[in-house]
């Protein structure tokens, strides 16, 4: 079982969120900023759409990408992002569920985001390209505690580590990796950054997942730090495609 934490500024859609899970809806979690709206049928709804269908055709082959469409004040920037190990044909079909399902829970919200274990998918009325995001981060962590959360703690770390610098140096500013614990369990990681950012701004972010994890899975079996630049992960099991 995995709890998710939030701050007091999210409490609200927490409990939306514990209704979602009841209803068997599928996103990980969403945020609407709830700060503009848009009117339907409005120049930035046309942009809107411009964007998300462009997102749609054109990141599952490559599992990233960026759109934008209008002019100030009906501009509209979008990011769609794959998890580096997710087919062309998953990703799309993720991407596709995305866009009505974050319209539906934040309705003519000029900015929201949403995240499912395949994909993210983000919209603003604000030029968020190239910035680290430290505005939208939730944390996920099994309930289930290690019995030696010491060393347990600092294998994690070292695996994720391993696995951001191997992540803000490639390509794909993705990484996955394994650690053996004992003879009896491995760890698993994965570090993913959006490629809008530089290599030094996926690093920053990463660095900055990393440090936030005794705050929320300290001793846990599993944990993520979920943002909207940048996510990281850890298991006791494989969670990703071979």
């Amino acid at each position: 079982m995995y709890l998710l934490r939030l701050s007091p500024l999210h409490l609200l859609s927490f409990f939306a969120l514990l209704l979602q899970a009841v209803l068997g809806a599928d996103p990980l979690y969403h945020f609407c900023s709830n700060s503009k709206n848009y009117t339907s049928k409005s120049t930035y709804e046309t942009n809107l759409n411009k964007v998300m269908k462009s997102l749609i055709n054109t990141v599952p082959s490559k599992g990233f990408g960026v759109a934008s469409a209008g002019k100030d004040p009906d501009e509209v920037y979008g990011l769609g992002l794959c998890r580096g190990d997710v087919s062309s044909t998953d990703c799309k079909s993720c991407l596709t569920d995305a866009d009505p399902e974050l319209r539906s829970r934040c309705p003519n919200d000029k900015e929201a985001i949403i995240w499912y274990d395949y994909c993210e998918l983000k919209y603003s009325y604000d030029d968020f390209f190239g910035k680290i995001d430290t505005k939208y981060i939730f944390y996920m962590w099994n309930t289930q505690n290690v019995s030696d959360p010491a060393t347990f703690n600092y294998k994690v770390k070292e695996l994720l580590n391993q696995v951001a610098t191997e992540a803000y140096q490639s390509k794909k500013f993705y990484a996955t990796g394994e650690l053996v614990i004992d003879s009896s369990e491995k760890l698993y990681g994965l570090a993913q950054c959006t490629r809008d950012l530089s290599s030094a701004y996926c690093k920053e972010c990463l660095d900055n997942a990393i440090s936030d994890l005794p705050n929320c899975c300290d001793g846990k079996r599993g944990g993520r730090v979920v943002g909207g630049s940048c996510n990281i992960r850890y298991e006791l099991y494989s969670f990703v495609n071979s």
